[in-house]
């Protein structure tokens, strides 16, 4: 059960690949940009390291200002495999010793889900925030959230994991954050 539990110490939220050449061809990019905003916002909140990747920016471009301008602190790590579990990522990770990864990005089907796959490997603990996740098409979109799940990822969604995260209602925190998700 302990993969399905949250708390702010122990997890890092990783962006993938939402990337100036990518958004306009993914189905629901602008939803993924919200909803990674949201989580963008509420982990900076919470004090929950960011890493972001960006696959072959010479390419595919820099992450969509729509992002990256909400960044304060976070990590970046360009790469040319499809994982975003690189040796960098990999050392990023042992240094903040966390065991929780929120996953979101693009697309579903490819670099989510290689990197769910990697991170999964390394024994990590990945919760994948369906809303914040996305493909070219809603059969990769689908397929590629099928096989996460079958490998043990925890399949979830913005509003279940900003919740899961405030642990309680009333709190100054949970009034200021609950804007977001409305």
């Amino acid at each position: 059960m302990e993969k399905y539990y949250l708390n702010g110490e122990d997890t890092v939220l990783m962006v993938i690949d939402i990337q100036e050449r990518l958004v306009p061809s993914m189905k629901y990019g602008e939803k993924v940009i919200k909803n990674t905003n949201t989580l963008i916002s509420i982990a900076q909140k919470l004090g929950i390291p960011i890493i972001v990747t960006e696959q072959y920016p010479k390419g595919l471009g820099k992450t969509v200002p729509e992002v990256s301008n909400n960044l304060v602190r976070s990590l970046t790590f360009e790469k040319i495999t499809f994982s975003g579990c690189t040796s960098e990522v990999a050392s990023a990770l042992q240094v903040l010793g966390r065991k929780k990864i929120i996953i979101t990005g693009m697309e579903t089907h490819v670099c989510v889900f290689q990197t769910v796959r990697d991170l999964l490997a390394q024994g990590y603990h990945v919760i994948a925030a369906t809303d914040a996740i996305s493909s070219r098409t809603k059969e990769n979109f689908r397929n590629g959230l099928a096989l996460m799940s079958a490998m043990g990822a925890v399949v979830s969604n913005t509003e279940t994991i900003f919740f899961d995260l405030m642990k309680q209602a009333g709190t100054p925190l949970f009034k200021e954050l609950s804007a977001l998700i409305k």
